[in-house]
């Protein structure tokens, strides 16, 4: 995300880093490489120009001058100036009535059905009941899509297969809503290749009859500067509420999310990170920041983790860890637990300076490799996972054939997790070690 944009900034950064004293035309040298990232990662020049003009004001104030690390004081300026130019906080949806209403709107090939799903499935966990309306009356495979999508999610959908009125849909679907408790209608509508008329003027009307709380404007990242002026011309006509961000995972430049807040005034509420169900978060312009200035994003990481690992599992794995019973069961859990939080590159990219780690490390590599020692656990039987110290060499073989590697990767495994077995259980007895001496400390200190 952003790889290109957060290396040049990076790289101007090294050099901010070892200014010892502050002034106009230093400031302004690396400034200008800042603007010319900005320009290269299609960021609107306007906005790029004030962005530039805003950091240099602050940046040869007295506070900057009298600092004790100059440069650091200058990377805080541009790190402010960026959460400010992103929206300053996360704008949440604001929905009220029962039901509410949210309009899906776009141009064709935005995500706008994907998006749709993901939003459901976010508000359902939130507590919501929502209900998804299809709303495209020109795509039939919209329809079949979100149909598809709410059967994954397990949520209700509204579909009226024939139907052209999109009108008469909307109606039906709020009767529908209110019958069945659904309290918020989300209205997947139709997209075209461009921005023409007929569509415009159709989502009005939608509009007027529905009175929605919010109008997402569901947007590619990867169009850059075009999105902004997309955002822009439905902005004028619909009066949209925020943006959704989709493909955001593939941006390597990110204009659109520079851009957007400042040209449009309408904040970005949600961004897509990726092609699963669950890759979709709220759009936070601090984290954001932080990501393209190679900070990382350990609070979204957290928050990934707690959503993904259940706590009285991982307190149960960290006792049998402690006593030294950990399996290849247990440790085929734990491979599974890491899928549920991403990809590696987008784990580590928001680790501080995990940016520079990605560039030096393939982490497609590990990955397959994880995915080898998840097809050779699986191959085995429940008791041999429970009891590897039973894999004979007619075992191995049987299990390599399963999982189509070759019987010394098997054995590589089996070493590792043997070593790792290891190593447990002498922690256990240290720590077991470290709490009798604990408990016979104070009695030692009386005397």
């Amino acid at each position: 995300m952003f790889d290109s944009l957060s290396g040049k900034l990076q790289n101007v950064f090294k050099n901010l880093r070892g200014l010892g004293k502050i002034s106009e035309t230093n400031v302004s040298d690396s400034l200008r490489e800042v603007r010319l990232a900005l320009l290269d990662a299609d960021v609107n020049f306007k906005v790029a120009r004030d962005f530039i003009e805003s950091v240099k004001q602050k940046a040869i104030g007295a506070e900057v001058v009298q600092s004790i690390q100059p440069g650091q004081q200058i990377i805080k300026i541009i790190h402010d100036e960026l959460v400010n130019l992103l929206g300053a906080s996360n704008a949440a949806l604001e929905l009220s009535g029962n039901p509410a209403c949210i309009l899906m709107v776009g141009l064709h090939g935005s995500g706008k059905t994907t998006s749709s799903g993901k939003l459901a499935r976010l508000l359902n966990k939130q507590g919501r009941l929502p209900l998804l309306v299809a709303a495209d009356v020109y795509r039939p495979a919209a329809m079949d899509q979100l149909a598809t999508l709410a059967q994954q999610l397990e949520l209700p959908v509204f579909v009226k297969k024939g139907e052209t009125d999109v009108l008469r849909i909307a109606r039906e679907a709020l009767d529908f809503a209110r019958a069945n408790n659904r309290n918020t209608l989300i209205f997947d509508t139709a997209g075209r290749l461009q921005i023409d008329e007929p569509l415009v003027h159709e989502l009005v009307r939608l509009r007027d009859l529905v009175k929605p709380q919010e109008i997402l404007l569901v947007l590619d990242a990867a169009t850059g500067q075009e999105a902004v002026n997309v955002a822009t011309h439905f902005d004028q006509a619909l009066k949209i509420t925020g943006s959704i961000l989709t493909k955001l995972d593939g941006d390597a430049r990110g204009g659109a999310a520079l851009s957007m807040k400042s040209v449009t005034g309408k904040p970005i509420k949600f961004m897509g990170v990726g092609e699963k169900l669950d890759d979709f978060e709220p759009f936070h312009p601090e984290r954001m920041a932080s990501r393209i200035l190679g900070m990382g994003d350990v609070i979204s990481l957290v928050e990934r983790a707690a959503e993904a690992v259940d706590l009285e599992d991982a307190k149960r794995m960290e006792e049998k860890m402690r006593k030294g019973q950990f399996t290849l069961e247990d440790f085929l859990e734990q491979l599974r637990q890491m899928k549920k939080l991403g990809s590696l590159e987008s784990i580590v990219g928001m680790l501080p300076g995990g940016s520079d780690m990605i560039k030096g490390a393939d982490l497609s590599k590990s990955e397959k490799e994880f995915r080898r020692m998840e097809g050779m656990i699986c191959a085995m039987t429940f008791q041999e996972r429970r009891n590897p110290q039973i894999l004979n060499a007619k075992r191995r073989v049987r299990i390599a054939k399963g999982s189509g590697v070759s019987v010394a990767e098997l054995n590589n495994l089996l070493n590792r997790f043997g070593q790792m077995q290891q190593m447990m259980r002498k922690m256990g007895k240290f720590q077991k070690m470290m709490a009798k001496m604990g408990g016979g400390m104070p009695g030692m200190l009386r005397r």
